[in-house]
């Protein structure tokens, strides 16, 4: 499985210019490739985790089912994997939805500037999650989620926060 410790840097066009160590990444803001997986079952719910409280940046919050970083020398595919097994023990089949890019700046000091390629996947189930990664899941009607977001804007992870419009039309479009 790959480590996800480095970042695949890119320009706007998403095409890359380095590789840097992902923490480095976060404290300089540099525009580096990322994925984002979106489950849903079979009555179009979304599957969202709490993000751990361990985690180095948006802790305790909700968010899509999986993200992370693509590592170099590894294909797309296996990246989305490999994540998606490691923090929620699901395995389907996914497909590229769309891409977008975002910069959100934290408490911390950490910056998020992501070029983010957006997966949707079904799975019907009960996901095993790692609790280093996730401390709680639960899916959701998406009309649900996005009047919870507008009320309780801060229980959400930014990047969800910023496509949750997106997420709903799309995912209503037949």
């Amino acid at each position: 499985m790959p480590q996800f410790s480095k970042v695949i840097l890119v320009d706007s066009h998403d095409n890359e210019i380095g590789i840097k160590d992902k923490l480095q990444a976060h404290l300089d803001g540099d525009l580096h490739r990322a994925f984002s997986i979106f489950i849903f079952n079979s009555k179009n719910e979304l599957l969202l985790q709490k993000r751990a409280a361990t985690k180095y940046h948006s802790p305790n919050l909700w968010t899509n089912t999986c993200c992370s970083h693509p590592q170099p020398g590894v294909s797309m595919d296996e990246n989305l994997q490999a994540r998606l097994q490691f923090e929620m023990g699901i395995n389907c089949k996914l497909k590229h939805w769309f891409s977008f890019t975002y910069q959100a700046s934290f408490e911390n000091g950490l910056v998020e500037h992501e070029f983010d390629h957006v997966y949707k996947g079904n799975f019907e189930g009960t996901p095993i999650i790692n609790l280093e990664e996730v401390s709680e899941y639960k899916y959701i009607n998406l009309q649900d989620l996005k009047n919870d977001i507008k009320q309780n804007q801060n229980a959400y992870s930014a990047w969800l926060v910023l496509i949750i419009d997106k997420i709903v039309t799309l995912a209503t479009i037949v």
